[in-house]
This record gives C-alpha cells, sequence and structure tokens, in this order.
C-alpha cells in the first residue's frame, strides 16, 4: 500500500517515539521453505506466528528477503480472501498485509479502490473481516499486518480496535491518513496491545522527518518508492536505491519498499538495491478481481507469487 498525493505528502506519516516496552509471542514457529505446499499448508494448523520484527530478524539471518503480499478484505468475497491469505502462505509469503475496504481510499490508486467498492457492495465490515481471521489466521503461518484508515479505528475506539485485532492475531498495524504530530494515543494503544505500527515515508519526506519516522516504526519501515497513489508500473524509481542507503545510514531497523512493485524483475531490483522486503499490492488485487471466477484467480494468484517469491534471494 502507498499514499496519495498531497500539499505534503510526508504529513500523511506517523511517526513518534514509542515508549512502550513490547513483548511478543516466542513461541515455536514452523520453519519452511520457499515455495511451501499449498496443500499442506492450506489443511493443516501451524505453530504460533511471531511478530513482524521477528520475523525480518529470522529473515537476515538466513540471508533472505521478506516477501509482502498486499490484498483487499472481501474481494471478491471473504470466503476467498481466507483462501487467499492461505495461497500466499502457502507460496512463500513472509508476511501479508490485509487491507480494510474503506469509502474514501486516499492512498489507494483505481484498482484497489475499485476492489474496496466492490468489497463494500457485498457487505464486507470489520466485524466480518475479523470473523474470517478467527478461521483462517490459526492456519497461517506468517503475520498479518492490518491496513486501515484512522476513522474505522476511531468509530470502534482505538483501544477496543487495537484488542480485538490483537485477541484475533494480527501482529502488525498500517495506517497512513494520521499526520505524524497526532499519533501518540494510536501509537501507546498499540504498544499496549502488542501490536507493531508500521510507519511510512516517502522520496519527498525531509530529512529530519524521516529520521524521526524511522525511530518510531514498529516491526519495519515502509518506503513508499514513489509519490502518488498505489498502482502498477512499468519500472521502479532509481530513486529509491540512494534513498535505502540513506535510511541505511539512519537506522538498523528492516526497510520494506512497496508501490509500484509488480513483476518479478521488480522484486530482484528492489532487493538487490537492499532492501529488507519486497511490498506488491495492486498487482494482487487485480489478479483476484478481475479473474473469471475465485477459483481461477486463486489458480492465477498462487502462480504469480511463486514467480515473485522465486526473485528473492
Amino acid at each position: 500500500m502507498a499514499v496519495a498525493p498531497s500539499p505534503n505528502p510526508s504529513s500523511l506519516f506517523l511517526s513518534s517515539r514509542n515508549p512502550n516496552s513490547r513483548s511478543f509471542n516466542l513461541a515455536p514457529h514452523k520453519l519452511v521453505s520457499r515455495p511451501r505446499s499449498l496443500t499442506a499448508m492450506a489443511t493443516l494448523s501451524v505453530a504460533p506466528t511471531v511478530g513482524l520484527s521477528k520475523t525480518f530478524e529470522r529473515l537476515k539471518e538466513q540471508g533472505k528477503v521478506a516477501f509482502i503480499p498486499y490484498i483487499t478484505a472481501g474481494d471478491p468475497d471473504l470466503s476467498t480472501t481466507s483462501k487467499a491469505l492461505k495461497v500466499l502462505d502457502s507460496c512463500g509469503s513472509d508476511i501479508i498485509e490485509l487491507g480494510m475496504p474503506y469509502s474514501d481510499p486516499l492512498a489507494d490508486g483505481p484498482v484497489i479502490q475499485a476492489a474496496a467498492t466492490r468489497a463494500l457492495a457485498k457487505g464486507t465490515n470489520f466485524d466480518a473481516i475479523i470473523t474470517m481471521l478467527k478461521e483462517a489466521i490459526p492456519q497461517i503461518s506468517c503475520p498479518i499486518a492490518l491496513f486501515t484508515y484512522y476513522n474505522p479505528i476511531l468509530k470502534r475506539g482505538v483501544e477496543k480496535f487495537m484488542s480485538t485485532i490483537e485477541d484475533v492475531g494480527v501482529h502488525g498495524l498500517v495506517v497512513p491518513d494520521v499526520p505524524l504530530e497526532e499519533t501518540e494515543i494510536l501509537r501507546n494503544e498499540a504498544a499496549k496491545h502488542n501490536i507493531e505500527l508500521v510507519l511510512l515515508t516517502t522520496p519527498t519526506t525531509p530529512t529530519e522527518r524521516m529520521k524521526d519516522i524511522v525511530k518510531a516504526s514498529e516491526g519495519f519501515l515502509y518506503l513508499v518508492s514513489s509519490i502518488g497513489v498505489t498502482g502498477a508500473r512499468s519500472s521502479v524509481s532509481s530513486r529509491v536505491q540512494s534513498l535505502l542507503k540513506e535510511i541505511k545510514e539512519a537506522t538498523t531497523k528492516p526497510v520494506a519498499v512497496g508501490f509500484g512493485i509488480s513483476k518479478p524483475e521488480h522484486v530482484k531490483q528492489v532487493a538487490g538495491w537492499g532492501a529488507d522486503g519486497v511490498i506488491v499490492g495492486s498487482a494482487m488485487v487485480k489478479i483476484l478481481g478481475e479473474a473469471e471466477s475465485p477459483e481461477e484467480g486463486l489458480k492465477e494468484l498462487e502462480t504469480f507469487t511463486k514467480s515473485l517469491v522465486e526473485a528473492l534471494p
């Protein structure tokens, strides 16, 4: 996922030092090689997952780059979303970003906007997504990061929202539309409920502000590769390489690059530039949303995901 342009694009992003220490479930995690067996993973319950930070630590020890796909919950329906989560996991995804459909998605391009519209028309809402995740997460070996705008959180109350997603097994959260200076309640409640709040930075974020975002980000830092809304692009901006170098000089935290990555060659290129993870969204959403049937969509998703994962070190 990514962010829409604004007079000051960097002002959309979360930041601020998290004062609370964090604890994570360190239960044994089933180590599997890429790609995994779809049949086995879709039918068997797996060991409890660890959080985003621990996932990146493990991958770093193995010399691997994280693959992070994004899909929209409820498109074409929540049953297919549940199956898609298992497909993505079985194909070797390391973290999965799940988008909550929203009526005014400022960060999203036409593909994901259309997916959100279809999902909302089908009646997809927070409660239905949570019910689906209760069934799906115990069968998935990688952590889930939820992508949502701030209004749905406020509607339920920040503490209740965090408690609910913690109880269902979500490990991460991305909220792109809260200004940097207005995140204290969100950050504190996320910390209380062991939710890693992933922050974002863009090519136009001033250096000092970027450093503040780096300090505050939990799990990993999301580097938006270019300005604009989400959507597949023909190439990845070469500016990403220098941005990665700049961020790496400021932190040892993992950095994942997203926005416009849609091909195996993009994945390989960004990994070669030093990214700790790559995020692919619109291309995934398009496959599921435009397939002739849910079954065809899932088959295409499996093939596409494997091609991306195989391009990673």
